[in-house]
């Protein structure tokens, strides 16, 4: 399959059979010769632009692809954003980036993919030395940095993937649950496919049900997370995970006992992808049963030890070397162990500590399924601790209290750190939040645990799906309103209930203009001290409408419209 790979510089002056499929999306199978009349039709569009920088962001990939490269043969400069919320818009504004995709919240860009304008327009070869986009970390560590990558550095990685794993995949399409705009998105369920001359699929699969119903019609292989893959659980359709041709994973170390729950059930070894978005591709390994699996590197990777950790030589960089920000234990065979990110050493007091040394060792705790800690900082810096608790967790959770379990897991940390160190936030989770590459979601943990505990509830579940989210939340006796909210018989007040609705909609969701009014407030059932509750939110952007809902085991407490936007 190497051999036939189209250069991304040649995709759209192949000679390439007009029918042969590109992209099905929107419920139609896109051929190559819809593909060449769409990008001929927004060439000649922006060509006539004074403008040179452009940001592109589009909910799915197949008017992506057509955008992407009449932009590249238009002459301009592309920056490809991680997100289209109005803080990141602004910023790249000011970057001197127009806007063009799906930037108005509530309305879908017009694409013209059906045009057939402008069919005698010829295109000419893109220099892949000089053609040039902007793609941006994920931001996870901090602030998404803007990163230049070369279209000659893109086709070598498509063509060590194509070497690797080509003759695997064969004809298989593309489906994915992450998002093109981040590079393990835009490489393996875009470009990859558009080069290799594999069918891609333009919306994203978030459930696996939905992805395994798409497989049915012809084969495909499966472009994941570690987030979406550690959701499979006994209820998932592993007969069709089986049929897939690969499932692939990349954002993140996928946990052995995820690797392992997908093997056993469906017999798939996931073929997980270490790299970033500075480095590219670096390695891959499979997961099955043995413990503590090595990283190979691709084809034509070195690494060399230095004072300050691991360079990484690499042919898909516009310099020949880049500092890693890992950890890496070299074997003799040339693979390697990884054991975290060297920047997670912090200064507490003076004190040095690393996070990832304190929660390895909290994952030693048999109460503990998962561990996250992170440096908050306020008044003055200190640690918070973010726990995913197991089944036994739970339970003793339950029965002791939560004051009782954080003294117990610090008591179990004593001995190896001091206790200037030990985290003081502690907040308990069914789940950890993850962005759709996987990536934990550190911005929303540091607002949970910035939480004042005698204003707000303990959060103890998030689930985030689209523009909604469901919150399980724990009601402290200890909250200041309950002494004048009744001294007799304490209640939760509506005001208070409404607050954190709008709190925790701004949390979640993309909330630009100002309050306006409230609609269809209802208060149906009082919420007393220790109630667990549940907390319905969604978004509507194009009305600029936060619905809530508060609901528990005794059914519905309140609900209502918080109304957002400009006065006309």
């Amino acid at each position: 399959m190497f051999d036939d790979l189209i250069p991304l510089s040649h995709c759209l002056t192949a000679n390439r059979r007009l029918t042969s499929t590109i992209a099905y999306h929107g419920g139609h199978y896109y051929d190559a010769g819809h593909f060449y009349a769409a990008v001929r039709y927004w060439v000649n569009r922006l060509r006539p632009q004074p403008f040179q920088r452009y940001a592109l962001y589009t909910e799915d990939a197949y008017p992506f692809a057509v955008m992407l490269f009449a932009l590249f043969h238009a002459g301009k400069e592309v920056w490809i954003p991680g997100n289209n919320h109005s803080g990141t818009a602004l910023e790249l504004q000011q970057l001197g980036c127009q806007l063009i995709g799906d930037w108005d919240a509530g309305r879908t860009f017009d694409y013209s993919l059906e045009s057939t304008e402008c069919p005698v327009l010829q295109l000419s070869l893109l220099d892949p030395a000089k053609t040039r986009l902007v793609i941006f970390t994920s931001g996870s560590t901090g602030q998404p940095k803007p990163v230049d990558k070369l279209l000659i550095q893109l086709q070598l990685e498509i063509e060590t993937l194509e070497k690797q794993w080509g003759n695997r995949l064969v004809d298989a399409s593309a489906l994915a649950t992450v998002s093109h705009q981040h590079i393990y998105g835009l490489l393996f369920r875009v470009l990859w496919p558009l080069s290799a001359g594999r069918c891609f699929h333009s919306a994203c699969y978030i459930n696996p049900e939905t992805l395994v119903t798409a497989s049915r019609e012809a084969p495909v292989y499966w472009v994941a997370s570690p987030a979406h893959l550690k959701r499979l659980d006994q209820g998932s359709p592993w007969d069709g995970i089986a049929g897939l041709c690969a499932v692939f994973s990349s954002g993140g170390a996928l946990q052995q006992e995820v690797a392992q729950q997908i093997l056993a059930c469906s017999g798939q070894t996931v073929i997980e992808i270490y790299g970033s978005t500075e480095s590219g591709g670096i390695a891959w390994r499979l997961q099955g049963n043995e413990p503590l699996v090595p990283w190979t590197l691709f084809e034509g990777m070195s690494l060399k030890q230095t004072e300050d950790g691991w360079q990484l030589i690499s042919p898909y960089l516009q310099i020949p070397r880049i500092q890693l920000d890992d950890q890496i234990s070299l074997q003799d065979d040339g693979r390697f162990i990884l054991h975290g990110r060297l920047d997670r050493i912090v200064k507490i007091e003076e004190k040095r500590l690393s996070l990832t040394e304190l929660e390895n060792r909290l994952l030693i705790i048999p109460w503990v399924h998962e561990a996250f800690a992170l440096v908050l900082a306020k008044h003055r810096e200190a640690v918070g601790a973010v726990i995913v608790l197991t089944k036994d967790g739970r339970q003793l959770l339950q029965t002791t209290g939560r004051k009782t379990l954080i003294r117990q897991l610090r008591e179990t940390l004593y001995p190896y750190f001091d206790a200037v160190v030990l985290p003081r936030k502690w907040l308990f989770l069914e789940r950890m939040p993850t962005t759709a590459e996987g990536k934990i979601e550190q911005s929303i943990l540091k607002r949970l645990l910035d939480l004042d505990s005698r204003r707000f509830p303990f959060v103890f579940g998030i689930e985030k799906t689209g523009d909604s989210v469901e919150l399980k939340l724990n009601v402290p006796q200890h909250l200041i309103y309950f002494p004048d909210h009744f001294s007799s018989y304490p209640i939760l007040p509506g005001v208070v209930q409404i607050a954190w609705a709008e709190y925790f909609g701004q949390l979640f969701f993309a909330i630009d203009g100002p309050f306006l009014h409230m609609e269809v407030i209802k208060f149906v059932k009082v919420i007393p001290p220790g109630a667990k509750l549940k907390l319905m939110l969604s978004w509507k952007a194009s009305p600029g409408k936060l619905y809530f809902n508060f609901s528990s085991e005794l059914g519905p407490h309140s609900s209502g419209r918080l109304v957002y936007g400009y006065k006309e």
